[in-house]
């Protein structure tokens, strides 16, 4: 506790010190907010005044954060325990950006988080005025908003109003996957670490149904869409860094790229008929699609089945799991990267092996 006391009072010194100075005050202030808007979320269920339905909601999340605790070995500290309105639907907006003709995202270095393939804001405009400036100097930058924001365990997160509109399902992952970054992260590699999370968000998700029911087929229908989605914009992703690794004359790269994007998008014409018209996607594809944006999409799942071989390598057991991932973030890039190639193609084949018996 003591040591989130001096943190937050060194908060409050670099707000002061820092006011109107550029990218970093604009982070210590949109952090301040989080901070300084929170409220006990136990408070919250004793006030006759909160809505039901948030009341409901909140009472529901005790439960994920007490799950995730004693099931799945996460952190136990005051991290989604206390709840905060912005009175907006992000917490960060986040600049992607890439060359027009490479799969590679830029990357930004950070003192807490190292080397990442963002660059975070708690403000639309100043990101979108900062994408502007990347765009000047000939890059491809994409926008997103974000609803979810970890201060991976240095601060305690609290819930945001800019998740609340999730089902219980997804909440519980979006729980379990943030405290996951909070009980491993490895500086500068964004691909371990989401993939990492996301292993622990499924393998979570699916020990809470599995104890308290609830939108088994929902989850269900949610994650098949997911994955269709997911798989639709890895496959160009990798075809577009086939072409950007040819000798093609750059002319023809850029002609062979809109083409590909043209099918990407006559791919999800047709997932949306096979999913009966669901349109949850739709944002996403109203774009101009380019490179950093399929990017920042495939960063999410690239590596997850090499952390679920492991896992099972560990029989289940969440802490040796656990303890195992930390040691592959000891390991040097190279050595990390060629253990999780070999655990990926293990969970690859087990994949099929559960689809050819299924």
């Amino acid at each position: 506790m003591l040591h989130r006391l001096t943190r937050l009072i060194l908060l409050v010194l670099l707000v002061l010190a820092l006011d109107g100075c550029g990218y970093y005050a604009q982070s210590i202030r949109g952090q301040w907010e989080l901070i300084s808007k929170r409220q006990p979320i136990e408070a919250l269920l004793a006030d006759p005044q909160t809505p039901v339905a948030l009341r409901e909601q909140l009472r529901r999340m005790q439960q994920i954060r007490r799950f995730a605790n004693v099931q799945l070995a996460l952190p136990d500290n005051g991290s989604y325990r206390d709840y905060a309105d912005l009175g907006r639907p992000f917490v960060v907006w986040n600049v992607f950006a890439a060359r027009p003709l490479s799969m590679r995202l830029e990357t930004w270095c950070f003192p807490v988080a190292g080397c990442v393939g963002y660059r975070g804001y708690f403000d639309e405009t100043e990101a979108r005025a900062y994408a502007a400036t990347l765009t000047a100097q000939g890059l491809e930058t994409y926008v997103a908003g974000i609803s979810a924001y970890s201060t991976l365990g240095w601060f305690d997160d609290p819930l945001l109003n800019t998740v609340m509109g999730r089902s219980e399902t997804r909440l519980a992952g979006l729980i379990f996957h943030e405290l996951a970054h909070q009980r491993v992260y490895v500086q500068d590699d964004t691909a371990f670490n989401e993939a990492f999370a996301s292993a622990v968000e499924q393998e979570g998700v699916r020990r809470w149904l599995a104890q308290n029911g609830g939108e088994q087929q929902e989850d269900a229908r949610f994650r098949r869409r997911q994955n269709d989605f997911v798989d639709l914009v890895t496959a160009t992703r990798d075809r577009l860094a086939v072409l950007y690794a040819s000798e093609l004359p750059e002319a023809q790269q850029h002609t062979h790229k809109a083409q590909i994007i043209g099918e990407l998008r006559a791919g999800y014409a047709a997932l949306k008929r096979r999913w009966g018209g669901y349109a949850g996607y739709d944002a996403w594809f109203s774009g101009p699609l380019n490179n950093p944006q399929l990017a920042a999409v495939t960063t999410y799942r690239d590596g997850v089945p090499a952390f679920q071989a492991l896992l099972r390598e560990q029989g289940g057991d969440l802490e040796a799991f656990y303890r195992a991932v930390e040691a592959l973030g000891e390991l040097s890039v190279e050595e990390r990267q060629a253990r999780l190639r070999d655990l990926s193609a293990a969970g690859l084949g087990h994949t099929a092996t559960l689809k050819k018996s299924g």
